[in-house]
């Protein structure tokens, strides 16, 4: 079919080439141009817009080249048709408040994690209120253990559900956000001028990045299926004297998989025959644990660090880090030396908002809220080979023939959609899979998200031979 569409140029900057490329991916998303609608020729839309041939044609050229426009020869160009797959799920209700949210957006990051507000901030504020009136601490002295007790109790019973054994506030310090948990228990445990922390071969970046501060040398061991192999690992200790295994098996950041009971066990065994710690990352859970974490399984050396990013909110940057048995002072040490305590504002408020009784309900809601996105994403990407959980806030998606993961990232940000490749996830010389991570943003609306998920289909329906090569 034929369109009387005409983009509109006025309000767009830069190349006049990009910006008509821009204006039909807009005309796309938006509606306006539909499955199979023929485009104008190049020399009569060239003629409207008072711009040369040579630049509608080398628009054309790049749709053509993402796979968002079909030229045929003696034809015209037409606006490509999208693949159809088979919902995995039926469509669910989602709440007014998250599906009307403000953030309609063309571009889209799925960077990081974005929680739905489904009530969480009115909660906060109203706190952050009542401690500005009332500060329990005060705002005059400096943060100490007295001050942060029942912000450390609070996290306790915060972490109720985590399968930790036993513990007390004492085994317990609050850090700035999970990342400076990580560096704080790095910093308690690793010792000499050069030591060394293993790592799974794709895993978290924080690790590196901490260790990057401290002077570490980072290794990374080997997975499968189900995670670290055993005998990687004993191998890696072998061959390095590492003195800190760095490791996420309940949900592994970036490839959504999970270490079951009998391997981390196995990887236990391996960390006691070498004197190994084990750092376990558990930031990125949002519903129940399944196995138990390596502090139960492995007291003695296993350290635990989780935060409220990925339940409550990123904003606040509340971190919690737990030691092993015994070990707790010397956590709290790492910390006190390096930043005297969160400010006791921050300190007052987790107290409160981690034993607020409305904070499971919310928790509970942003996490159902989370998991609506995660099934429209695997609806729209169902056909290709994408693993995901419901409860975790991104999916792995490995490519098809076509395209590289560096490539396939431009092109996306080309469209509009910021997302990451599997080279930001493995050490420097490692090689990698052409894969990506791409995480849940409920803080835009529902359809915005979808029409970003829809647009990293069109580029995998449409890979083209020359890219990435």
């Amino acid at each position: 079919m034929d369109t009387i569409w005409q983009p509109v140029l006025s309000h767009l900057t830069g190349p006049k080439y990009k910006a008509v490329a821009q204006t039909i991916r807009d005309g796309v998303a938006t509606g306006e141009l539909l499955e199979g609608a023929k485009l104008p020729p190049v020399r009569d839309l060239a003629w409207k817009l008072g711009i040369t041939p040579g630049t509608v044609a080398r628009a054309y050229t790049i749709l053509t080249d993402e796979g968002m426009l079909n030229a045929e020869v003696g034809r015209g160009t037409f606006v490509a048709p999208k693949r159809s797959f088979a919902p995995l799920f039926a469509p669910i209700e989602i709440d007014a408040a998250i599906h009307n949210s403000k953030a309609q957006t063309y571009n889209v990051n799925l960077f990081s994690p974005h929680l739905p507000s489904v009530g969480q901030a009115s909660l906060i504020r109203q706190l952050l209120s009542d401690i500005a009136h009332d500060p329990p601490s005060g705002v005059m002295h400096y943060p100490s253990r007295h001050t942060s007790q029942k912000a450390r109790e609070a996290a306790v019973q915060w972490l109720k559900n985590a399968p930790l054994g036993a513990f007390r506030e004492g085994d317990l310090t609050l850090t700035n956000g999970g990342q400076n948990a990580i560096l704080i228990v790095l910093q308690a445990v690793l010792r000499g001028r050069k030591p060394t922390i293993l790592v799974e071969e794709l895993a978290y970046p924080g690790f590196r990045r901490a260790a990057e501060l401290l002077r570490v040398n980072v290794v990374p061991v080997a997975m499968d299926e189900d995670g670290l192999i055993p005998d990687a690992l004993a191998a890696a200790c072998q061959s390095y004297e590492a003195q800190v295994l760095c490791t996420s098996p309940e949900v592994h950041n970036p490839t959504c998989g999970f270490t079951p009971e009998y391997r981390r066990e196995q990887i236990v065994a391996v960390a006691r025959k070498h004197d190994l710690q084990i750092l376990e990352d558990d930031c990125y859970r949002m519903g129940a644990a399944v196995a138990p974490t390596y502090r139960m399984l492995a007291p003695e050396r296993g350290w635990y660090v989780a935060s409220i990013s990925k339940t409550v909110t990123p904003a606040l940057r509340i971190g919690i880090a737990v030691a092993p048995e015994g070990k707790g002072s010397k956590l709290r040490r790492a910390a006190e030396h390096s930043f005297f305590g969160l400010a006791t504002p921050i300190t007052d408020l987790a107290a409160r908002l981690l034993t607020h009784p409305q904070l499971d309900a919310l928790t509970t809601k942003a996490r159902l809220g989370t998991n609506t996105y995660v099934e429209s994403a695997v609806n729209i990407l169902g056909g290709y080979d994408l693993k995901w959980r419901k409860d975790v806030p991104f999916l792995w998606l490995k490519l098809p023939e076509g395209w590289r993961a560096g490539a396939f990232c431009q092109a996306a940000e080309a469209q509009g959609v910021q997302i990451r490749p599997a080279e930001e996830f493995a050490c420097r010389d490692a090689r990698v899979p052409h894969a990506i991570r791409f995480a849940i943003n409920a803080g835009v609306s529902l359809a915005s998200f979808e029409a970003a998920i829809h647009r990293l289909r069109d580029l995998l329906d449409n890979p083209h031979d020359q890219i990435g090569v």
